[in-house]
């Protein structure tokens, strides 16, 4: 079991509070990821489920018991810091068997279980290496096989990718949510990364100023953002925001279209424009449209054989029923 629930759990420092009173629940074996722009609170908020900072108020509830006041080490959490933290003169084995060893545990468990998680992360081959040894995915590999051994209620991983390059992240976000379909265990991921989230999560919780915007799988952020910060968050590229009279048309304040969702022409069109930077990525190409009257640039996504040079005047096909609307409170509309 992995349940956990934050019920009305707020925290200060000082007189400053960071996390207003929240309310959100991860089921037992959820992958939910915590993602949100820098400061708004996703670190200090798996912090307080993990018990390295105290709650202001409010009650965390782990598997059906109150762990608002537990030490760290006995909620039964597991948490992967932005930092490997490997002791540089041990052994993988070692490092892997150290909180067991901690534990008490017995040589034979030990030895079962540091298997288990070798072969589970790809590390069998590496385990009588040193850390200096190893690539920066594989000292990560071995810092999620330190969790593993443990065998948690829950995984906590505080932004564990950020100091691998783009193609390991990529790499390692695989084999994390492969873990997670192997283990089945609950998994809380904090990252400002939304590609990140959406590519990993069950459950994705947008965060802004400790507030949670939107809670909901990757699909239903994507399909339905709830205000404009979500709309304009979650998507890569992200949406297009536009506003004035274009937006009045369609009795919104402001309306948003994703670059997906406008297609591209060299015949007269609902809008029009002129080409700026094209970015080429082979199967698609990201077209950044000037002048069009409607927003300083609009992105749009075109497939990577439409060929327009910069410059060229551009016409552009919103389709109707991707379009979002949002009033004046930036709230979406039905």
């Amino acid at each position: 079991m992995g349940q956990i629930t934050l019920e009305k759990v707020t925290k200060s420092f000082g007189d400053v509070e960071v996390i207003p009173p929240l309310d959100l629940t991860i089921e037992d074996g959820e992958f939910a990821v915590f993602v949100g722009p820098s400061g708004c609170g996703k670190s200090t908020l798996l912090r307080l489920i993990a018990g390295l900072e105290d709650t202001t108020s409010g009650k965390i509830v782990i598997d059906g018991n109150d762990a608002t006041e537990v030490p760290p080490a006995k909620r039964g959490l597991a948490m992967v810091f932005q930092s490997y933290a490997l002791y540089p003169h041990m052994s993988v084995r070692k490092n892997i068997a150290f909180p067991m060893k901690m534990a008490g545990i017995d040589q034979a468990e030990q030895d079962s279980r540091i298997q288990q998680a070798a072969a589970a992360l790809n590390l069998t081959d590496y385990l009588d290496r040193k850390p200096g040894q190893l690539s920066g995915g594989q000292r990560q590999r071995v810092a999620i096989g330190r969790a593993i051994v443990r065998e948690p209620a829950a995984f906590l991983f505080d932004e564990p990718l950020s100091n691998l390059d783009a193609a390991l992240r990529v790499g390692m976000r695989m084999e994390i949510g492969e873990l997670h379909n192997k283990l089945e265990t609950t998994m809380i991921y904090v990252t400002h990364d939304q590609v990140e989230a959406m590519t990993m999560a069950d459950k994705i919780v947008v965060l802004r100023a400790g507030h949670i915007e939107q809670v909901g799988s990757p699909l239903d952020l994507y399909r339905a953002p709830r205000n404009l910060f979500v709309a304009g968050f979650i998507g890569s590229p992200t949406m297009n925001l536009i506003e004035g009279a274009e937006a009045a048309k369609h009795e919104a304040t402001t309306i948003g279209i994703r670059p997906e969702h406008i297609d591209v022409s060299a015949e007269p069109g609902v809008w029009s424009g002129r080409v700026g930077v094209a970015e080429h990525l082979g199967s698609d190409t990201f077209f950044h449209i000037h002048d069009t009257g409607l927003a300083e640039t609009l992105t749009v996504r075109a497939p990577g054989e439409v060929s327009f040079r910069h410059g060229d005047t551009i016409h552009l096909n919103p389709r109707a029923d991707q379009i979002h609307r949002f009033d004046a409170e930036g709230l979406r509309m039905s």
